[in-house]
């Protein structure tokens, strides 16, 4: 696949960068912390792992297909948890201190729901973080003749209806991540390829052994141990519909705020953006609150979305506070910081796939 060109943003927004590092600053260095997990992340991530383990060991004791389909269920709706608490925060090196640690750790969390960890942070950290809404260089915003994402699209008659199907989509997101774009990534078909950590023969080793370690565990044993009333089609169907809503939360939550925000930009060409990369975030993301407050921990803090953006290499129990310095720091330099309530962010989301579902004039 033929390189893009590098873009570059122009560099207008030094005083907010240094106001909100020194303000970051201060608040570790007056609470005598640092900017990575501590025990409680350590032992929320143990949480996780444990129940996860209990929903996949009372799904292989099940007797009937509901039952089944609600204790596997929980095991992978609690492995998209595990992604979005640890592999998102382990894939910026936010995590653990050591890069080698959250390596190793996003192995791990990534089993259940079968994601490639490499593939995804070369996705999300590398291509998503420096270019996010810019038509060509953001993956999650790629036509894909279905939705249309941005103006700058293809439009087709039956995209008027996207506002009610895109559920559909959405769900969809990670089966296709899982069983195509990880295969296309890995085997050089991407522009994902040239910058996964690991290459050559060393890197199929560690992704086949992702996938059939994720094999084996969500399917070949169950098929093995559950009884012949619940057969080979009903596990997979359940296996796939589990997928399927635990994909449409996900993106709800993470694209979903870069939607409602509803600015999008194409590369210029001379490769130099008219803005600053901080005035970008601004213009790109929004951060929402949960209710109540206590559920942006356990969603590992994806509400707060632009100050993921603006603090990717942070561990997210941080970002609460952050979020409170950007709302103090942001006025001073002429930027309006909102926080939305859901129900906004969810209106915002469809007037956004209303307006990209209107025929162009």
């Amino acid at each position: 696949m033929k390189p893009l060109r590098p873009l570059a943003y122009r560099r207008d927004d030094g005083g907010l960068h240094r106001a909100l590092m020194q303000a970051a600053q201060h608040y570790l260095a007056a609470n005598g912390d640092h900017r990575f997990a501590d025990g409680g992340m350590l032992a929320k991530v143990a949480l996780l792992l444990a129940l996860c383990g209990l929903c996949y060991r009372l799904s292989l004791q099940q007797q009937n297909g509901w039952a089944f389909f609600a204790c596997y269920f929980g095991f992978i709706f609690i492995g998209m948890f595990l992604t979005v608490n640890v592999v998102h925060d382990a894939s910026h090196n936010a995590f653990f201190r050591r890069p080698w640690a959250n390596r190793w750790l996003n192995a791990l969390v990534s089993v259940p729901l079968g994601l490639d960890p490499d593939c995804w942070r070369v996705r999300h950290v590398l291509f998503h973080h420096a270019h996010n809404n810019i038509e060509h260089y953001d993956p999650d915003i790629d036509a894909n003749g279905v939705l249309r994402q941005t103006p700058f699209q293809r439009w087709r008659p039956f995209m008027r209806a996207q506002r009610y199907y895109w559920p559909l989509v959405a769900a969809l997101t990670f089966p296709y991540y899982i069983w195509l774009f990880d295969w296309l990534d890995r085997a050089g078909r991407t522009r994902v390829a040239a910058r996964m950590a690991q290459q050559g023969v060393r890197g199929w080793c560690g992704f086949l052994a992702g996938k059939a370690a994720h094999l084996l565990l969500a399917l070949a044993i169950p098929c093995w141990l559950l009884p012949p009333a619940i057969g080979i089609g009903q596990i997979l169907l359940v296996y796939l519909l589990s997928q399927m809503l635990s994909s449409l939360l996900f993106v709800m939550l993470i694209i979903g705020t870069h939607w409602a925000k509803a600015n999008f930009y194409q590369a210029p060409a001379q490769g130099a953006m008219p803005h600053g990369w901080y005035h970008h975030v601004f213009a790109t993301t929004f951060d929402w609150l949960t209710r109540p407050r206590w559920l942006g921990y356990w969603l590992g803090g994806a509400n707060l979305h632009l100050t993921h953006h603006l603090f990717p290499h942070w561990s997210h129990r941080h970002y609460p506070a952050l979020s409170r310095i950007i709302g103090e720091v942001a006025p001073r330099f002429g930027i309006d910081y909102r926080l939305l309530e859901l129900e906004e962010l969810l209106r915002l989301q469809q007037r956004f796939l209303s307006a990209m579902g209107r025929k162009p004039q």
